[in-house]
């Protein structure tokens, strides 16, 4: 069990960030109304537990969040969004991956392939870098508990189903399969441990190294995508110096 994701780092500083922004309490009751529509129990439906996690951390009025899920089951008026992937290329020829939420694919589509096209990318079409992604379960952990070492947390996480970890920003992130997350997050909650993050997400196989310029360019490209109304998630397999990273951010 080792190993380090840059994407993860760099997705975890963007999620903060993500809080400054104007439609973040209807991204995430986006997010709650489609994990709703299978299983409205978050106990046993780790997907919703985790979106309404989300939005607890981010304040949106538990009113909001409850009115999503009745939204969801028909009570309140059921508004019909479906799941979107699209692919593409960037600078440098990194992969992204674009998940939306949506009720008009034509309008979300149009916006996507505009930002691609306006930051020297290319949309692709259906599977031409999904490939180069693997659906894996996360579970972050802010900071241990007194008393606990590294060692003894990485063994409790394993007896719970986590198969690998990275320490990255002072904190630990355990992979799991997405069957496990919800085993994984109860089992250390269960053991005092404050668990800052459970989600299911898609992550790089391998990563590219950009930098310079191109690096620039690819950043500006998955900030703006991610800032579409329609757009939830955005990876990228590239591999990027913390220190222009830091200057995209800053800028």
């Amino acid at each position: 069990m080792a190993g380090h994701s840059k994407w993860a780092n760099i997705k975890y500083r963007k999620e903060r960030q993500d809080k400054k922004r104007s439609n973040l309490f209807a991204r995430l009751t986006r997010e709650i109304m489609v994990a709703a529509r299978d299983d409205p129990n978050p106990e046993t439906n780790p997907t919703l537990a985790s979106a309404m996690e989300r939005a607890r951390e981010a304040n949106v009025p538990k009113d909001n969040v409850e009115r999503a899920i009745r939204r969801a089951t028909g009570e309140d008026g059921a508004v019909q969004l479906e799941e979107v992937f699209y692919e593409g290329y960037g600078p440098g020829g990194v992969a992204i991956l674009v998940r939306s939420l949506t009720d008009n694919r034509n309008r979300t589509a149009a916006a996507v392939r505009r930002v691609f096209d306006s930051h020297g990318g290319s949309l692709g079409t259906e599977g031409c870098v999904a490939w180069q992604f693997e659906r894996r379960g996360i579970v972050r952990v802010d900071a241990y508990p007194d008393g606990l070492e590294q060692e003894e947390l990485v063994l409790l996480a394993i007896e719970h189903g986590a198969d690998d970890f990275a320490e990255e920003e002072g904190g630990i992130t355990f992979r799991t399969e997405p069957t496990e997350v919800a085993r994984l997050r109860d089992g250390l909650r269960e053991n005092g441990i404050s668990v800052e993050r459970a989600e299911i997400t898609w992550e790089p196989k391998a990563t590219i190294p950009v930098g310079g310029r191109e690096a620039e360019r690819v950043l500006r490209l998955l900030n703006e995508l991610d800032e579409q109304d329609d757009v939830q998630d955005v990876m990228s397999n590239f591999d990027i110096p913390d220190e222009i990273l830091a200057q995209v951010e800053a800028g």
